[in-house]
């Protein structure tokens, strides 16, 4: 038997686990069209009458769910949270999501959720910028000198994740983990994104560093290029 669409199974779960709620909605790939077979509904539940914000997994109607439980404060808390780490999961969330119930207080929260990701994560210091470059280098260092490809294969892994942080942050983007850093990077600029694919790529299939090398040592170059003599951090 085919399982119920994602808006159906929605409403479902909601009327069962949530009838008193006062605003629900669904999120996720199933409502941006990119779903796959293993993907779960994303439920952003608002009830006053809980206590704080909770998360919860199910698999109710033929689908795993996850549930996130909110009061009419405690998602603020979060929003912050997600600003200060610029990584905005619960913001993205609520302003993607479609509304399957509200008593009057979801759009609101929408909108709150659409501003604050309209404005961007905080601008980084020049401290921390000077921070970024160093650790920055240090791993390019590790990655040039390495000849191990075992440990090789992680410390790309840990390059990516720090030059797409340097290359967002320093743009006040949202940065992301997993697949939300070739996501996050594709909505900043998507010629980047091929050039930062493409190195990566050829890198895990060749052993060739050379691109990998080229692409981090652009991405600094404004910033004054690589930062080893001379750093001091707590002196």
């Amino acid at each position: 038997m085919n399982k119920d669409n994602p808006m159906e199974a929605a409403q479902k779960f909601i009327q069962k686990y949530f009838p008193s709620c006062n605003g629900a909605l669904l999120a996720g790939s199933v409502i941006r069209g990119e779903a796959t077979d293993t993907s779960d509904l994303d439920i952003v539940i608002i009830d006053e009458s809980v206590p704080s914000s909770y998360r919860e997994s199910f698999i109710e109607f033929d689908w795993p769910i996850e549930v996130f439980v909110h009061n009419a404060s405690s998602y603020k808390e979060f929003f912050e949270s997600d600003r200060e780490r610029a990584r905005p999961t619960m913001p993205r969330m609520v302003s993607e999501g479609i509304i399957l119930r509200d008593d009057g207080v979801m759009e609101a929260i929408k909108k709150e959720a659409v501003v604050l990701l309209n404005e961007g994560p905080e601008i980084w210091s020049e401290e921390t910028v000077l921070i970024k470059r160093y650790f920055l280098t240090d791993t390019l260092d590790d990655f040039i000198g390495c000849s191990n490809r075992a440990e090789e294969i992680f410390i790309a892994n840990t390059l990516a994740e720090l030059v797409s942080e340097f290359v967002l942050r320093t743009n006040q983007r949202w940065i992301g983990t997993s697949k939300w850093i070739v996501r996050s990077l594709r909505a900043y600029d998507e010629d980047f994104t091929i050039q930062f694919v493409e190195a990566f790529d050829t890198y895990y299939k060749t052993g060739d560093k050379k691109r990998v090398i080229h692409l981090v040592e652009v991405v600094m170059e404004p910033f004054g290029g690589r930062l080893l003599e001379g750093f001091s951090l707590g002196k």
